[in-house]
C-alpha cells in the first residue's frame, strides 16, 4: 500500500500574530547594538614597539590619541591604507576609515611624548595628537542596565494591573484591558461533552436541546412567525448541573460559543466592564449564529438600586445597562442566544429577567431517586466495581444528594476501598464514604468519659425510640455514639421524598427531634447542652409553620414570607409588634408540646429506651433490625427501607443536608432539611 494518506493531512496555516512587546526588544536590540558597532575596539589590532616606530618612520599616521594616560590610538592616513601592510585590516566589516586602527600600549606617557616629539622633528612627521576618555564596551552595556532594570519593572506592573493573561491582542496587556475574555469555542476547539453525558435532568436537557435546534434549523421556526429566544436563564442549587448543561450545549449545537464567568466583567479601571460587555457582544455578532455563556451571573446581575451606599455611579451597575442594552436594546438583531446559569435567581434584576432577554427560566433542581441512579451509573463507569454494588440501593439513601455530591461519593468510595488495600470498591466502601462525607471523619480515639458517655447514648436512644413510635416520622436506619466531625453522636433516618408536608407529619418529626433532649430529662432527670441542633431545628420548623405556611390557628391563614426578597434589605418587620409576640408564644407553644409528647412516650417505652441504650454503650453503632427486635415491627405500614444485612454491615441512610435558600422555604421541612439529629 502506498503512503499517500499520511500525505494528506491538512497542514495548519501559520497565523502571525503582532506583539506590543516586540517594540520594546527591538529598541533594546537597538541600543546594545549601537553600542557595539560605535566601539572602535572591534577592528583594532596591538602593536608591538618596533611596528610602531616602523609605521611612525613611514609617516602613515594621522592622528594618536592617547587614551585615560594608559594607551594610545593609531589612526591611518587615507593613501596609506591601500599599503599592504594595512591592506587586511581594511577588508574588515568593522572597518572605518575615521576610527583607529592600531593602538598601542606605551607605557610611561611622559617618555613616549618626548619620544613623539624627537621623531616628529627628526622625520619631518605631520601626524596630530589629542587626548581622549574613554570606556569599553561592557562598561557602555552596564551603565544602561539600570535604565532596562526601570523598564521591565514597569512592564511588569502595567500586566498586573490589566490582568495578565486575559484577553491578548495588538497594543499588550495595558491597551487591551477593554477587550471581553471570554473563551472562543469553534470549529478549532471543540468541546467533547454531549447531552449523552448529562444524566438525569430531562426537562432542562429538552429545553435547551430545543434552543440547540433553533440554532440548527432556524427556518423550522422563523417561517411560522416565530422568532428565536433572546436567552435561557439556568437556576438552581449549587451542584446540579448548571455549568454541565451548559457545556452539553457547546458540544451540541457546532456554532461558535463564548464562555465567561460573571467576575470576568468585574475589573479595577472604571468603565472596563461595559466595554468588555460591548465587545463580547460584538465578537459574537461577527460569529453568528453564536451562543453566550455567562456562568454565575449575579456577580454583575444583582438588582440596581438595592445597596444605596455606592450610589447610581456603582461600576457594576453600569456593566449590567450594559448587558441589558445588548441583549434587547434598539439595534439588537443579531442571532445570538444568551445562557446564564446562578443559584441565586431572588437577587437579579427584574429588567434582566424580563422576556426578550431571558424568555426561559430553567429551574435545574436536586434529582429525585430515578436520576441519581443515572448519575451513579455516569461516574462509576472508571471505577474497578465488586459484585456487591447495588446502585438502587445507593441512590435510595442519598436523597438530597446534588450531582456533584454523588461524584464526591463515588469518587471518596475509591479512595476508602485504595485506603483498605481492597482490589475493588465494594458496596460497603460507597456507604462508608457516604458516612464520611456527610457526618465528617470517625474519631474513636476522642477523650470521652462514662458518664458523658452514657448521656449520649440515653440521648440518641431517645431520638431512635421516639421515631420508632410515631407514625409521620422518617424510618430510622442507623444509631451510633462513635464521635464524627463535630457531632457526639448521630442518628440516620431514611425521609421520604415529599413534594408536600402535612401539619402532622412536620409535628412527628419535630416529637422525634425533641426525643433526645426528652430521653435526657426522664433519665437524669437533667438536660445538657447536646441538644443544640435539634432545638435549632425545631425552631425553624416552628417558626416556618407559624410565619410561613399559616399552620397556626391563632394567626389563620396569614403569611409573612417574601419571595422577591426585598424583605432582606429593610429593617422593619412586616407586622406588627403584637404579632411578633404571638409568632413567639405560638413557637413556644407548638415545641413545648411535641417536647411534652416526646416525654409520654419515652415513659411509656421506658424499659424498652433503658435496653436500647444499654445495647448502643456496648456495640456504638446499632441498625434498625435491633430496633424491630426491641420494640417489635413499627405499628405502621410504612417499613424502614434498610438492607436486609443491616446487622452485619453499616448502611447509612442520610440525608445531605443542604443550605436552604429563600426562593423555596419548603426545602427546609422537605427531604432537603437536617439528615440526622446530633448531639454536638
Amino acid at each position: 500500500m502506498s503512503n499517500d494518506k499520511k500525505d494528506t493531512k491538512p497542514f495548519k496555516e501559520f497565523k502571525f500574530k503582532f506583539n506590543f512587546y516586540w517594540i520594546y526588544g527591538i529598541l533594546f536590540a537597538l541600543i546594545i547594538g549601537y553600542q557595539f558597532f560605535s566601539n572602535a575596539d572591534l577592528n583594532t589590532d596591538k602593536l608591538s614597539d618596533n611596528e610602531f616606530k616602523t609605521i611612525l618612520k613611514d609617516d602613515d599616521i594621522k592622528k594618536i590619541i592617547i587614551v585615560n594616560d594608559d594607551f594610545a590610538q593609531i589612526i591611518i592616513k587615507e593613501d596609506a591604507l591601500t599599503k599592504e601592510k594595512h591592506k587586511a585590516k581594511t577588508n574588515s566589516p568593522f572597518f572605518n576609515k575615521s576610527n583607529p586602527l592600531y593602538i598601542f600600549d606605551f607605557g610611561d606617557l611622559q617618555n613616549f611624548e618626548n619620544e613623539l616629539k624627537t621623531a616628529k622633528t627628526e622625520y619631518s612627521l605631520d601626524f596630530d595628537r589629542d587626548n581622549a576618555k574613554q570606556t569599553n564596551i561592557w562598561d557602555g552595556i552596564f551603565m544602561w542596565l539600570p535604565f532596562i532594570f526601570i523598564i521591565a519593572i514597569w512592564i511588569f506592573i502595567m500586566r498586573r494591573m490589566s490582568g495578565a493573561g486575559g484577553g491578548g491582542g495588538p497594543g499588550g496587556q495595558i491597551f487591551n484591558i477593554g477587550k471581553s475574555k471570554a473563551k472562543l469555542f469553534d470549529q478549532d476547539q471543540k468541546v467533547q461533552t454531549s447531552f449523552k453525558d448529562v444524566a438525569g435532568l430531562e426537562g432542562a436537557k429538552e429545553e435547551v436541546q430545543e434552543i440547540v435546534d433553533f440554532l440548527k434549523n432556524p427556518d423550522k421556526y422563523t417561517k411560522l412567525g416565530g422568532k428565536i429566544p433572546k436567552g435561557a436563564l439556568l437556576v438552581g442549587p449549587p451542584g446540579t448541573g448548571k455549568t454541565l448543561l451548559a457545556k452539553a450545549v457547546a458540544g451540541e449545537a457546532k456554532v461558535p460559543f463564548f464562555s465567561l464567568s460573571g467576575s470576568d466583567f468585574v475589573e479595577m479601571f472604571v468603565g472596563v466592564g461595559a466595554s468588555r460587555v460591548r465587545d463580547l457582544f460584538k465578537q459574537a455578532a461577527q460569529k453568528s449564529p453564536s451562543i453566550i455563556f455567562i456562568d454565575e451571573i449575579d456577580a454583575i446581575g444583582r438588582a440596581r438600586g438595592r445597596s444605596n451606599i455606592t450610589g447610581g455611579n456603582d461600576e457594576r451597575e453600569n456593566t449590567l445597562n450594559q448587558l441589558l442594552t445588548e441583549m434587547d436594546g434598539f439595534g439588537t438583531d443579531t442571532n445570538v442566544i444568551v445562557l446564564a446559569a446562578t443559584n441565586r435567581a431572588d437577587v437579579l434584576d427584574k429588567a434582566l429577567m424580563r422576556a426578550g432577554r431571558f424568555d426561559r427560566q430553567i429551574y435545574v433542581d436536586l434529582p429525585d431517586m430515578n436520576e441519581r441512579r443515572e448519575i451513579f451509573e455516569v461516574h462509576i463507569k472508571p471505577l474497578k466495581l465488586d459484585k456487591s454494588v447495588d446502585i438502587d440501593f445507593l441512590a435510595k439513601q442519598t436523597p438530597g444528594f446534588s450531582g456533584a455530591d454523588i461524584a464526591n461519593v463515588c469518587n471518596e468510595s475509591a479512595l476508602v476501598a485504595a485506603r483498605k488495600g481492597n482490589k475493588s470498591v465494594t458496596h460497603q466502601d460507597f456507604l462508608d464514604a457516604v458516612d464520611r462525607i456527610v457526618g465528617g471523619l470517625e474519631k474513636k480515639n476522642k477523650i470521652i468519659t462514662k458518664k458523658e458517655k452514657e448521656t449520649i447514648a440515653y440521648h440518641e436512644a431517645g431520638h431512635a425510640t421516639v421515631s420508632w413510635m410515631l407514625e409521620h416520622a422518617a424510618p430510622l436506619v442507623k444509631v451510633t455514639i462513635v464521635p464524627r466531625g463535630q457531632s457526639l453522636g448521630a442518628a440516620w433516618y431514611l425521609p421520604e421524598e415529599r413534594m408536600i408536608v402535612r401539619t402532622e407529619q412536620m409535628l412527628d418529626e419535630m416529637c422525634a427531634t425533641m426525643g433526645g433532649r426528652a430521653a435526657e430529662k426522664i433519665i437524669f432527670d437533667k438536660i445538657s447542652t447536646g441538644a443544640l441542633s435539634d432545638l435549632e431545628k425545631v425552631t425553624k420548623q416552628a417558626r416556618a409553620m407559624v410565619a410561613v405556611y399559616g399552620l397556626s390557628d391563632k394567626l389563620g391563614n396569614v403569611t409573612y414570607y417574601d419571595s422577591s426578597g426585598q424583605s432582606d434589605y429593610s429593617f422593619s418587620k412586616p407586622y406588627s409588634e403584637e404579632t411578633a409576640q404571638l409568632i413567639d408564644e405560638e413557637i413556644s407553644t407548638i415545641i413545648e408540646a411535641q417536647y411534652t409528647r416526646a416525654q409520654d412516650i419515652l415513659r411509656k417505652h421506658k424499659t424498652e429506651l433503658t435496653e436500647l441504650a444499654e445495647l448502643l454503650l456496648e456495640k456504638e453503632v446499632i441498625f434498625s433490625d435491633d430496633l424491630e427486635r426491641i420494640f417489635g415491627k413499627r405499628p405502621f405500614k410504612k417499613e424502614p427501607l434498610a438492607s436486609p444485612k443491616a446487622a452485619a454491615m453499616e448502611t447509612p441512610a442520610e440525608e445531605k443536608k443542604q443550605d436552604t435558600t429563600e426562593e423555596n422555604p419548603l426545602k427546609d421541612l422537605n427531604n432537603d432539611g437536617e439528615i440526622s439529629t446530633e448531639f454536638a
